[in-house]
């Protein structure tokens, strides 16, 4: 089995699940269960780590942009939030796994969790009213969340004395958990550079902050089984999202054919 079953230990560090190769990019084999788990141990020790959940786009996007690409592969965890990555890891590297780790989900299970143990929150990304929906709707679901600071960062990149006054901010803060909804790269890209200078697990939660506000709807649940959420999004955003599923989506599926046809492993 791919998955431990015993109680994890918060004083002994963190022993991250076995990664996979999907197109050069090393994607985490692992479930709900089991990230929550590890998430809440890392936490627990305020240990510096990076989780992102990853959809066909920013597997894509690391296949394209070497640089990109060795960050993810730097990664604690990249856990499969795509089901076309799931189903790639199940045949491509027989994982089994019956479920994808879809982002907003991961999100809300890690803070009922997180309210449970204990575990201060940090929240950073997207728009001051956003932003403030996001956290309200948390502490509706989660009223013992320890929320210990949240902030809308500029759109544009900080200055030195901003970025170091941010680090300070969220390590001084408390927090065990950094929720980064900067979009997809821009929060693997924060994530990394401030990988040793933050002392928390980073969760790249990307839309999950837009999604739980209320301020973007989910695609209906069997369009997320089958794979095809894609769909939805495009239909409620075709201007912003149609180039990025035509290219990625794309790309994707002529990399699939390419492994099933002439390899037999999606190997980059």
């Amino acid at each position: 089995m791919l998955f431990l079953n015993q109680t994890l230990d918060s004083n002994t560090p963190t022993s991250w699940p076995q990664k996979f190769d999907i197109f050069g990019v090393n994607v985490t084999a692992t479930n709900y269960e089991k990230a929550v788990e590890l998430i809440t141990q890392a936490a627990l020790n305020r240990e510096a780590a990076i989780i992102d959940p990853m959809p066909v786009h920013g597997l894509i996007e690391a296949c394209r942009d070497p640089e990109l690409k060795e960050k993810f592969n730097n990664f604690q965890m990249v856990v499969p939030d795509g089901q076309p990555i799931r189903w790639a890891l199940n045949h491509f590297h027989a994982t089994g796994l019956k479920d994808r780790v879809y982002g907003p989900e991961l999100t809300l299970r890690v803070c009922e969790r997180a309210a449970k143990k204990g575990i201060g929150l940090y929240l950073l990304g997207s728009t001051e009213y956003v932003l403030q929906q996001f956290r309200s709707k948390l502490l509706q679901l989660f009223p013992k969340l320890q929320i210990e600071g949240y902030e809308s960062p500029p759109f544009r990149p900080l200055t030195i004395q901003e970025d170091q006054e941010l680090v300070s901010r969220i390590n001084h803060s408390g927090a065990g958990l950094i929720f980064v909804g900067l979009g997809c790269p821009k929060q693997e890209i924060f994530a990394h550079n401030h990988r040793d200078r933050i002392h928390g697990v980073q969760l790249c939660v990307g839309a999950a902050f837009d999604f739980i506000a209320g301020n973007k709807k989910m695609a209906p649940k069997w369009m997320q089984r089958h794979g095809i959420e894609w769909l939805f999004r495009l239909y409620c955003e075709p201007k912003r999202l149609w180039r990025r599923y035509l290219v990625t989506n794309t790309i994707f599926i002529r990399k699939v054919l390419h492994a099933l046809l002439f390899r037999g492993k999606p190997t980059s």
